[in-house]
Order: structure tokens, then sequence, then C-alpha cells
């Protein structure tokens, strides 16, 4: 599932690739989605200029000029391209472009999604921080909202795993079983360990980490397994640098310790027995 890495890396290449242009229409091929695509869409977006590329949590936010905004979540499996036409699929499954939105300059964005779980929404600006995707998302991990003091106070008293606790879009917006397991890594805590028991120290280092890694990762694009691409068709280069997701099996980067997984809130997790306690 793409995770705020992800998200970021497509939102800053579609923020140089589509500001100032204008929505002329838009055709909805498969409107089942996580949230039936609304019939109207093709209609109320017609003429909306692009203003700014927002990102809230794992959400992309597509501003317009008259303070709508069309909100779009890539849910598992799902890619927004900007591509220069509807001939052209950078390689894409056509059976899966779900929604396509044509622009004035000839080009358009495809929203593609093989497994159908992603979101398509138009909505007023006013609406933003009240809708049920994003009324109860917690801070983003690169903003005054997140440090060591918010995480040590919301972590007291939890009984369940620490991993569960970053993966909480309440607690923490965007991150999820990837970075969450990478994060624990380089923090030396093991992603079964209960909440409340992390110590502050280890607290402290988790909520230094946690924005450490993601940058890491938003510089590399993100990451790519399977289906994830950005808005050129590219997928993400951060899976070369992950040093205990997948890796089951294979040695520790730090110790040569063979890596372990878990299963933490119905997520494989990824650990090192020697160097995470």
């Amino acid at each position: 599932m793409p995770e705020l890495p992800e998200v970021e890396s497509l939102r800053r290449i579609l923020a140089r690739s589509i500001k100032g242009r204008r929505f002329i229409g838009a055709t909805i091929v498969e409107p089942r989605l996580r949230r039936t695509v609304a019939s109207d869409l093709p209609k109320r977006i017609c003429d909306g200029v692009i203003t700014r590329v927002g990102r809230r949590a794992k959400y992309l936010l597509i501003e317009l000029h008259d303070d709508r905004i069309l909100m779009v979540h890539l849910g598992m499996s799902g890619s927004l391209t900007h591509r220069r036409g509807l001939a052209d699929n950078t390689g894409f499954d056509p059976r899966h472009d779900h929604v396509t939105f044509m622009l004035d300059d000839g080009s358009c964005l495809v929203f593609n999604d093989p497994r159908r779980f992603g979101l398509i929404r138009l909505i007023t600006r006013a609406e933003l921080e009240s809708i049920t995707e994003l009324a109860a998302t917690g801070p983003e991990p690169f903003g005054g909202g997140f440090s060591a003091a918010y995480l040590w106070r919301t972590s007291r008293g939890r009984s369940g795993a620490i991993k569960n606790l970053l993966m909480d879009q309440r607690i923490v917006a965007g991150v999820g079983n990837i970075y969450a397991s990478e994060i624990l890594f380089r923090a030396g805590v093991r992603p079964t360990r209960r909440a409340g028991k992390v110590t502050r120290a280890e607290i402290e280092r988790i909520a230094k980490i946690t924005p450490q890694v993601l940058r890491a990762a938003i510089g590399s694009g993100g990451t790519t397994f399977r289906s994830y691409r950005d808005s050129q068709g590219q997928p993400g280069r951060y899976a070369e640098r992950l040093q205990v997701y997948d890796r089951k099996g294979q040695p520790c980067v730090t110790c040569a310790t063979l890596i372990r997984a878990v299963v933490v809130g119905q997520r494989s997790s990824f650990f090192c027995p020697r160097c995470q306690k």
C-alpha cells in the first residue's frame, strides 16, 4: 500500500507538471472503488483550474481555483499518472484505468487501480477537516504537532504493540507497514513491544528517526514492490535501502543475525532479534 513517502513523491511531481492546467472533462469507466465515484464528477470537475497540489496523510489533494479539492487515495494498488495523451498508458494494464481526467494541454490524469480500494472525491475546502476520511487523522510526522513529548504522552498506558501505535492514522499521519518496520529497526525497538512499556529514551529515538526515514524514502521516490508507480509511471527506488522490511531470513545489515518475521496487527513485521529489544 502506498504510504506517506509514495504519496508525497507523487505530489511533488504533479505539483510541477499539472499546476495551472484546467480540467476539460473526465471519463469514468469503473465507478466501483472503495467508495463509488460520483456519476456527476465529469460535469463538476469541468473548467476547474489546478492551483495547488497538496497532501494530508496518505491522501493527495488537488486544489482548484474555486475552493474545491479533488481528493485521491491510492488504496492498495492504485496509481495516478500524468500521461501525454489517451494513447500513452506508460505500461499500465488499460483494463484498470478506471477514471481519466482530461487537461487543457492535451494531457490527462489517469487513475489506475487493479484492486479498486482507492478513492476519488470532489469536496469543498470547508469540508476538508470534517470529512470521514480525515476527521480523526493525527499530526503529520514533519509538523510541530509530532514530537517525542507527544508520542510519549500518547503511548502511556497502551497495551497494544508499538508498531500498531505508529501505524494508527489517528496517532501519526501517513506511516504504514513498511516504514514502521524500518523506523523501529533504526530505533532498536521490537515491533511487538507494548507501547506503554517503551522507555522515554526509546520514544525519543523513534520520534527523531521517524521523519528521517520518511524524508529519505521521499528522496528516493518511495518504495515499489509490486504496483506503485509515480505520476510518470516510474517505480520508487527506496526498496534497495530497506534494512529489515521483506528481508526475512537474510542477515541483519548491522550484526548479521538473520531477520525474523512476526505478524503484528494482521501485518507482517520484520525485525532483528539481536539489534531490537
